[in-house]
């Protein structure tokens, strides 16, 4: 329930023992933020009416809704749930949605629009109880049992007058069926394409309910707050109100305690006790830090630092655990690469019995300017000079931010409802990553970054996303060689990476990966052919090359026979003859001419460039023909009982691999 005269002398935050005020001498000037209400139906009523927003809740800020009026016939006050009088106000498919009319008194605002909701309401109109100007419903002060509430409204509400009130009520009475638009659409003002908005706010973490959901909102909006004001869609500026002791108390040991430069900016105590723990100008030096640090980051043309300083200190220096100081402030400074000294010179000295340039020019700014009125309340969001009413959540105030872009004017993230807030290019977000094949398990979402293991490419890495993930399944040797060997020489690449299939029985099959050689351990078979073969055919050398990277294929080529001429097609040049053996296959050329399997062509034998190289090709078939012999032994002694017939294919696609193209393009999309 709200004040209904509001008055200028208010003592916030529970100040037990003194009540600060900053304009004495002054009017208060409190305005109402409304939006438009038209009747459509019937034609008795029909017209403009206003209504005030409510401060909680979700209005469609930049948007409007069509509904039909429900007024109940029990329970018209909503201070009660509808359920204990069975009624519910769900809309019917194909109908509008249902406007529930409620009465003023007898129980919080907040409280009739939740139980409205509960019910089914579209959005809830409330009627005031006596002909006065409209008034802001607000949520009940430092109430902890309605925050489970609160917190969790999601439609909009307006207080109407009590005239129009009985208008409305008149005519649903007498059968009428009440249509009605509520439009936001001019509730913010959008005359350019930059939106200028301002928080007003507290670095005292131990306030109460309030404090914790102004912390909780600034956590969650820094990231969309930097990605407007980074692409020059917005101008943010920060703001603290602070409170003066009249002259009289100056001397007093409350003011002295919560007030710095002789009384001048007061803030009450965090614990509201005297006697312990921080005191007021405690609050009132970190405010002062606080906005020193956007205006040094301003000057830098960096003013979203401002959110991360007071994220990082909400986080790392907080009063429960007894680090609200400066020391702790000078930590979280150092880490974002701030100019302390600045800082401190723009402070200026708290002892000093004249005024604070910065602080003044916040006292000034308190007072309303324009449309906007005298800001009182904290925390207070200020968008194109017009006060947010509504829930202090980020997708409510990100909506009424875009509706303050003129039309056709707004930027992407107002059109696709997505934030990207960029955390994963700070450090990887804190999440795995593997630096050589490029690939992170940082994952930027509109709620921040998470950590998730990731899918590259049809390949799953599984773990715990911060700190271990592995490729699991098939696929390995495409994730960077699966940690196997591999070398690139002359246009082509070797990996000692291999995987396959074991079907054991018809039921279950094992996906293996393993290296062919030790990880390390074939650049120096390639070394040696090269000084074998040096002054050999360089055509002969190639094959040789490829036959060692392959030694694994063979194996696997002995144990399931293909028709590579057929299903392989292998052998395709035109003087090429094809003849399918065990576990492998020949090519032949027609004439005197050599086959280079390679590069699958023939080309003239000439004795004199390659009789030394094919003594030593011929010296390695050999010795791998024995091997492959003494593999085909193990298979069908050992090992063909443990096998199923039904194993069609080998992977030995990835050995080698003819270039690097396939790898490149998976481990270079982080996002796949």
């Amino acid at each position: 329930m709200v004040i209904r005269k509001p008055t200028w002398n208010l003592c916030l935050f529970g100040f037990l023992f003194l009540c600060i005020s900053y304009a004495p001498n002054s009017m208060a000037r409190f305005v109402v933020e409304k939006n438009s209400l038209m009747v459509t139906s019937p034609e008795k009523i029909k017209g403009s009416h206003d209504s005030a927003i409510g401060n909680f809740g979700i209005p469609q800020y930049g948007g409007s809704m069509a509904g039909t009026v429900v007024y109940p016939k029990e329970n018209q006050k909503g201070c009660k749930g509808f359920d204990q009088f069975r009624i519910k106000f769900e809309s019917k498919p194909g109908a509008l949605p249902n406007f529930v009319l409620v009465d003023r008194g007898d129980c919080y605002f907040a409280l009739k629009v939740w139980n409205a909701q509960e019910a089914g309401a579209s959005a809830v109109l409330v009627a005031d109880d006596v002909e006065e100007a409209l008034i802001t419903m607000d949520t009940p002060a430092e109430d902890i049992s309605s925050t489970t509430y609160i917190e969790n409204i999601t439609i909009p509400s307006a207080l109407i007058d009590k005239s129009f009130g009985e208008k409305l009520k008149k005519a649903l009475s007498d059968g009428e069926m009440v249509n009605l638009n509520l439009d936001w659409r001019e509730a913010v003002p959008h005359p350019d394409d930059r939106v200028e908005y301002e928080l007003w706010t507290n670095s005292n973490d131990e306030c109460g309910v309030k404090c914790d959901m102004l912390m909780a909102f600034i956590k969650d909006f820094r990231g969309p707050a930097q990605i407007l004001e980074k692409g020059g869609y917005t101008l943010f500026t920060p703001h603290y109100i602070t409170w003066y002791c009249p002259q009289t108390f100056t001397l007093s040991r409350q003011c002295k305690s919560q007030c710095i430069n002789h009384g001048r900016y007061c803030a009450p105590d965090p614990e509201q006790d005297f006697n312990s723990g921080y005191e007021g100008k405690d609050v009132v030096l970190e405010n002062l830090r606080q906005l020193c640090v956007y205006r040094v980051a301003n000057e830098s043309k960096k003013p979203w630092v401002w959110w991360d300083y007071v994220t990082d200190f909400q986080i790392r220096c907080p009063m429960k655990d007894k680090k609200y100081n400066k020391e702790c402030a000078d930590g979280v400074i150092k880490s974002l690469g701030l100019d302390s000294k600045k800082i401190e010179k723009c402070m200026g000295d708290p002892e000093a019995d004249a005024e604070n340039p910065v602080l003044k020019e916040e006292q000034d700014a308190q007072v309303g300017k324009g449309s906007r009125g005298d800001v009182t309340i904290l925390p207070t969001l200020v968008v194109n000079n017009r006060q947010y009413r509504g829930k202090l959540e980020k997708g409510a105030v990100l909506r009424a931010i875009c509706a303050g872009f003129e039309e056709t004017t707004e930027p992407a993230v107002c059109l696709s409802g997505d934030v990207e807030t960029n955390e994963c290019l700070d450090n990887n977000g804190g999440c795995w990553q593997d630096k050589e094949a490029n690939i992170t398990a940082c994952k930027d979402t509109f709620r921040g970054r998470v950590c998730e293991c990731p899918l590259v490419d049809g390949v799953q890495f599984k773990g715990d996303g911060y700190s271990h993930c592995e490729v699991s399944g098939p696929g390995k040797c495409k994730i960077n060689n699966g940690g196997c060997w591999h070398e690139s020489k002359d246009g082509h690449t070797y990996s000692a990476c291999l995987v396959s299939d074991f079907l054991f029985t018809n039921s279950y099959l094992l996906s293996a990966h393993f290296c062919t050689h030790h990880q390390n351990s074939c650049s120096h078979i390639h070394d040696s052919l090269n000084r074998i073969l040096r002054v050999g055919n360089a055509s002969v050398l190639q094959v040789l090359k490829v036959m060692v990277s392959k030694a694994a294929w063979i194996y696997w080529k002995l144990i399931l026979d293909i028709d590579e001429c057929k299903e392989r097609k292998a052998c395709q040049c035109p003087e090429c003859s094809c003849k399918n053996t065990w576990g492998s296959y020949e090519c032949t050329c027609s004439g005197d001419l050599l086959y280079i399997r390679d590069h699958d062509t023939c080309i003239s034998k000439r004795a004199t460039e390659v009789k030394s190289a094919w003594t030593a090709f011929w010296v390695i078939l050999i010795g791998l023909a024995m091997a492959a012999g003494g593999a085909y032994l193990v298979y069908k002694y050992r090992l063909r009982s443990y096998m199923d017939s039904e194993i069609r294919a080998i992977m030995a696609q990835y050995m080698p691999l003819d270039s690097q193209a396939e790898v490149q393009n998976h481990v270079n999309d982080e996002h796949a």
